[in-house]
C-alpha cells in the first residue's frame, strides 16, 4: 500500500476522532472522517520548537497524534488521514501546493493535500492546513463553491492551464489559500518537503510556536504569544498570552496537554519573561 494503511491501528484512530459510525469507501464516510479529524487533531509545530525532528513514518505519526493525543502540521496530519482512508478502501492521491495566504512572492511547493475518489467523483481533502483550512471535502473541479459551517470556500483555475487555487471568503472578498496542480506526489516527496519546512532557517515554522484550530464557528490561532479568534463576520478578538496562562490555553483552545518538562522547555526557549 502506498500510504501504509495496513500498519494503522484503525480502531485507535477512530477512537481518537470520536467516530462511531460506519466506515465504507463512500462520500458519507469521507465527509464524516474529515470533519472529525479536523475537530479532534489541531495544527501545531511544537516538536520543532522543542528542538526535535518531525518523523513521518506511520508508527511515529500514530504515537504522536493518536496515542499521545498531540497535533501536527500538514504532512503529519494528511499522511495519517491518507493511511486511514487507504485502509478503508479509498483511492488516495497525494498532491502538493504553493501556499499563498497573502504572500507577495511565489513560494515553493511545501504543502500537502489529498485527492480522493468517492461516489464516482474526485474530492479535494486537506485536514492539515490549520485555521483557514477545509472542514470537509470539496468537489475537485473548477468553479466549485461550498459552504462549510459559517465559512465559504471555492476552487478556481487560473487561466486555461494554470494551477487550481483554493480560496476562502473574507469580509473583503475571496482570499487565496494555496495553488496546486494534479501532479501525484509520493510519501518520499513529502519527506523532502518536510526536511525543508522543519529545518531551513527561512521556514516560518521554526521561528515561533504556531497552533491553529478550524471550527464551524471560529478560527483559532496562537502564533508566538498572540492568541486570536476570527469569527465568520470578519471580527477578530486578539490578546497576548502571559507565560502563566500558556498551559491552560494549549489545553482549552487546542486540546494539547504537554508534560511538565516539555511545557517548561517551551516557555524557557520561546516565551519572554520566563
Amino acid at each position: 500500500m502506498t500510504w501504509n494503511g495496513e500498519e494503522l491501528d484503525f480502531d485507535a484512530y477512530l477512537a481518537r476522532l470520536g467516530h462511531t459510525g460506519e466506515t465504507k469507501p463512500d462520500l458519507d464516510t469521507l465527509r464524516a472522517l474529515h470533519r472529525a479529524h479536523v475537530a479532534a487533531i489541531p495544527f501545531e509545530n511544537l516538536e520543532m520548537m522543542l528542538g526535535r525532528p518531525v518523523p513521518l513514518d506511520l508508527a511515529a505519526l500514530q504515537d504522536k497524534m493518536v496515542r499521545r493525543r498531540r497535533g501536527g502540521y500538514c504532512y503529519e496530519q494528511n499522511l495519517l488521514f491518507a493511511a486511514a482512508l487507504e485502509r478503508i478502501g479509498f483511492h488516495v492521491t497525494g498532491l502538493g501546493a504553493r501556499v499563498r495566504a497573502g504572500a507577495s512572492i511565489t513560494r515553493a511547493v511545501t504543502h500537502m493535500l489529498l485527492k480522493i475518489e468517492a461516489d464516482g467523483e474526485e474530492w479535494h481533502c486537506d485536514v492539515g492546513f490549520g485555521a483557514d483550512g477545509l472542514l470537509e471535502p470539496i468537489r475537485l473541479r473548477d468553479g466549485e463553491e461550498a459552504r462549510q459551517g459559517e465559512w465559504r470556500y471555492r476552487i478556481d483555475r487560473e487561466g486555461d492551464k494554470g494551477p487550481l487555487v483554493l480560496r476562502t471568503w473574507r469580509s473583503d472578498g475571496w482570499f487565496d489559500l494555496y495553488a496546486y496542480s494534479l501532479e501525484p506526489r509520493l510519501p518520499v516527496d513529502y519527506v523532502v518537503m518536510n526536511h525543508y519546512t522543519s529545518t531551513h532557517p527561512r521556514s516560518s515554522f521554526i521561528r515561533q510556536p504556531v497552533l491553529q484550530k478550524a471550527a464551524p464557528e471560529a478560527r483559532r490561532r496562537l502564533v508566538g504569544d498572540q492568541l486570536s479568534v476570527t469569527h465568520p463576520d470578519g471580527s477578530v478578538v486578539q490578546r497576548s498570552v502571559p507565560v502563566g496562562e500558556l498551559a491552560g490555553i494549549l489545553a482549552r483552545q487546542f486540546g494539547i496537554e504537554l508534560d511538565a518538562d516539555d511545557s517548561a522547555e517551551l516557555i524557557r526557549v520561546h516565551y519572554t519573561g520566563a
